[in-house]
């Protein structure tokens, strides 16, 4: 039986109706139609995702290039202004009384360049703990929209890319930027928009990762804003004043609080909660303490979330995941501070903070995240940022058509898909629809005798052509 990609010309219809919402960033029909123009190429391109490649897929390898450079070295993409029309398509599947969820994590561009805007030697995140090394490149900070929930399941949709570059990077029409910062600008202008959007009661959580754990950014949250960060064992933290210390302006804290490993020793104060994660149910030991303080923020009431080590079985070996402490600001009602969301939506969303990675790998491995060779200080940067833009939008289509859990059947009979559809399966029903539907012929064992000249070879590279793209 011949298995086909079948063809969903819905996928297109959402595509280009997320690319119309976009029109009125550009006054003139000729920018905005080079925009639709290398969106679309950015799906059918099978090389390295640079700007004279997105022109070959086009047809255009004969014509003037520079205006096409022009839409990233001079104001024509706004990335801003982009975001903010990423966040009023997303508001259309968030109701306004439900919480808002965004993850922020930073992540670096690999660079060759020693003069690009924003490089700098950072340590390479693929060498080993023991033994770190450094690369040139560009530090990014990832502000991205978790999709709501589906059978367990989550997306990370990038909403801003900010530069996070660090002091010693190459400063030319950018300033330095700590990732602390970036974040805080990050969440700080999501509030904003909620608010001018008619969503001022809406909440927003914040979920970051362990380097985000500073005492500037806690204490310049914005308000009705709640940030879910991962903290370390050995956290100093401090109990709330009791009255006889409030009586006394010199003590801002109680007494010292037990550091949040200690919790893990102790047998009574935990709880079970059931949660859906990623199709399966799975059981989490947690408990709750607090509300405490941290040394140098005694104004920023914060609770503890402690989730307990599991030991399970993968592939009949015995493995063991470590405890997890989470730290979280409180909200004051009723006279005292309580968990401002409950903790089965905490530890969920903490749970799905890891899609911001899954992007991450996504949008370099697959999407071509910085492969743009643009060296005026301006495009150095728009470019990354086009990328990850166009990388929502594909996502966003795909969320509109398919949801989470549904996925257009895989071609294969050894593996009919997962749970959730993965960008490759996103990339290839994009290409279908726009290349036509094609049918995989089975072919003979090759000969050892004359392999290119073997028509089965000739087939085989035929299945592997129209599986990507179509000539």
């Amino acid at each position: 039986m011949r298995q086909t990609i079948p063809q969903n010309n819905e996928l297109i219809k959402n595509l280009v109706g997320v690319l119309a919402a976009h029109r009125v960033l550009y006054g003139q029909a000729r920018v905005y139609e080079r925009v639709v123009a290398l969106v679309l190429a950015e799906g059918m391109v099978l090389a390295r995702h640079t700007v004279t490649q997105l022109l070959m897929v086009l047809g255009l390898n004969e014509r003037d290039w520079s205006a096409w450079y022009r839409l990233f070295s001079q104001e024509r993409f706004d990335e801003q202004a982009a975001g903010e029309v990423m966040l009023g398509e997303t508001l259309k599947h968030v109701g306004a009384d439900e919480v808002y969820v965004v993850a922020g994590d930073g992540t670096q561009v690999a660079r060759a360049s020693h003069k690009m805007e924003g490089t700098s030697w950072l340590r390479h995140p693929l060498t080993p703990v023991f033994r770190p090394g450094i690369h040139r490149a560009q530090r990014w900070f990832n502000g991205s929209w978790l999709m709501p929930q589906e059978n367990g399941y989550s997306r990370a949709l990038p909403l801003r890319f900010l530069p996070a570059f660090v002091e010693k990077a190459v400063l030319k029409a950018h300033q330095a930027c700590t990732e602390w910062e970036a974040a805080l600008a990050f969440v700080s202008w999501i509030r904003e928009r909620l608010d001018k959007a008619g969503r001022a009661q809406q909440q927003v959580l914040l979920l970051v990762d362990g380097s985000f754990d500073t005492l500037p950014l806690w204490k310049a949250l914005p308000q009705r804003v709640v940030m879910l960060a991962r903290s370390a064992k050995n956290r100093r933290l401090y109990h709330l004043p009791d009255e006889q210390q409030r009586r006394d302006g010199r003590r801002r804290y109680g007494s010292p609080a037990p550091q949040p490993q200690e919790f893990v020793r102790r047998r009574t104060g935990w709880q079970v909660c059931a949660l859906t994660i990623r199709g399966r149910e799975r059981r989490l030991r947690c408990r709750v303490e607090g509300p405490f303080t941290r040394h140098g923020a005694p104004d920023v009431p914060l609770f503890l979330l402690v989730a307990g080590g599991q030991t399970y079985s993968q592939h009949g070996r015995l493995r063991h995941r470590e405890p997890v402490y989470y730290l979280v600001n409180a909200t004051f009602q009723a006279g005292r501070w309580i968990l401002p969301l409950s903790i089965d939506t905490l530890l969920f969303w903490a749970w799905q903070r890891w899609e911001i990675e899954v992007a991450h790998r996504e949008m370099k491995t697959s999407f071509g995240l910085g492969d743009k060779q643009c060296w005026n200080p301006r495009s150095a940067v728009v470019t990354v940022q086009w990328s990850a833009w166009v990388y929502s939008l594909f996502l966003l289509a795909g969320y509109r058509t398919w949801g989470l859990s549904l996925a257009p059947p895989v071609p294969t009979r050894w593996w009919r898909g997962a749970g959730r559809w993965s960008f490759t399966t996103l990339w290839r029903a994009y290409r279908a629809a726009l290349w036509g539907e094609h049918q995989f012929l089975p072919l003979s064992f090759l000969s050892p005798a004359n392999l290119l000249l073997s028509p089965s070879l000739r087939l085989a590279l035929d299945n592997a052509v129209f599986g990507a793209a179509r000539p």
